[in-house]
């Protein structure tokens, strides 16, 4: 299939990317490079450009002749969508339907789109599941909640078809240390643990430890960045004109960032200096995804869901890559 992978040379992208070339699919990156990494992608497949310039989208699907795009574009930080909200709308919304408006003109009828937990806000259960109520409670979250609104809408209306992947914690890299993870701010905890062995921080800021959970600090579903892009592709391979897929990805099992730690001193070897700190706001005390739904209906389900087998792989890239791509 001729794919377009428009945020592609990202961290998730980049190993959806490698997966899809590896199946034999041609491959179109199409990405910014505002946060993406030319390195992360094969030269040959990347095409430097922004989802704004809808000239040069309708240029790439009528001379690459694109079947299907996943679509990864997107701003990701939670906190600068509280801050600069505009920014977030601009390009999570405007610009997404730049694409599907592009994408409706060329009669290019699939997306899977990347999503996130984040339209769910602070549920009251546990595991998260696909029938919740939706309740962002930030703009990050709410510029993806639109745009889940507007592909059911683009579906009925036009007959596009789209699978919605609803990404719990995203972690660890490729395992043989080539390609991973690579944010500048970084906000992740796994990276910034290993960045704490590694010597480039001086200590890890625990931000609670009060919580209603076994050791007092905040669990999360870390889900191994394969196990993501394979869920792309396997939901690509599902999808046809009209159809309408969302689903949970998440390894089903939730660790404290304590345990991340002592996992992370476990791989390393290194002792790993925090500091505890007051709780941010609207942190909640645990998500934990169920995969349950894409399991039945798509047979996906995560290979990595032991906390050292995801660490270990992004172990092998940050101590190979200590300053990411840059190294």
């Amino acid at each position: 299939m001729r794919i377009l992978v428009t945020g592609g040379a990202g961290y998730i992208g980049s190993h959806t990317v490698r997966l899809l070339l590896k199946q034999g699919h041609d491959v179109t990156v199409y990405d910014s490079l505002v946060a993406g990494h030319r390195e992360a992608v094969p030269a040959n497949t990347l095409i430097v450009g922004d989802l704004q310039d809808t000239a040069h989208l309708d240029q790439i699907l009528i001379s690459r002749r694109i079947e299907a795009v996943v679509h990864f574009a997107a701003h990701a930080y939670v906190g600068e969508s509280v801050t600069d909200p505009a920014k977030y709308y601009r390009n999570n919304v405007i610009n997404t339907l730049n694409l599907l408006d592009r994408m409706r003109r060329n009669e290019v009828m699939k997306i899977v789109f990347s999503s996130t937990v984040a339209t769910f806000g602070v549920t009251a259960t546990l595991p998260i599941t696909e029938d919740l109520p939706q309740s962002p409670i930030n703009p990050y979250g709410r510029t993806k909640l639109i745009i889940e609104f507007a592909l059911a809408d683009y579906a009925r209306a036009y007959g596009l078809g789209y699978a919605a992947l609803r990404y719990f914690n995203a972690a660890g890299a490729s395992p043989d240390g080539t390609i991973g993870e690579d944010h500048n701010p970084e906000t992740h905890l796994i990276p910034l643990v290993l960045q704490t062995a590694l010597g480039l921080r001086s200590h890890l800021d625990i931000f609670g430890t009060d919580y209603p959970t076994p050791d007092g600090t905040c669990i999360r579903d870390y889900v191994h960045v394969d196990d993501l892009a394979s869920a792309h592709v396997l939901a690509l391979d599902h999808l046809s004109p009209g159809a309408e897929l969302k689903y949970h990805l998440g390894s089903e099992h939730g660790f404290s960032i304590r345990e991340v730690i002592a996992a992370s001193e476990r791989i390393t070897g290194q002792k790993i200096a925090v500091k505890e700190a007051v709780r941010r706001p609207g942190d909640p005390p645990a998500l934990v995804a169920s995969a349950t739904k894409i399991r039945q209906e798509l047979g996906w389900q995560a290979e990595y869901t032991q906390i050292d087998r995801i660490i270990e792989t992004a172990w092998n890239w940050h101590r190979t890559h200590p300053r990411g791509y840059a190294s």
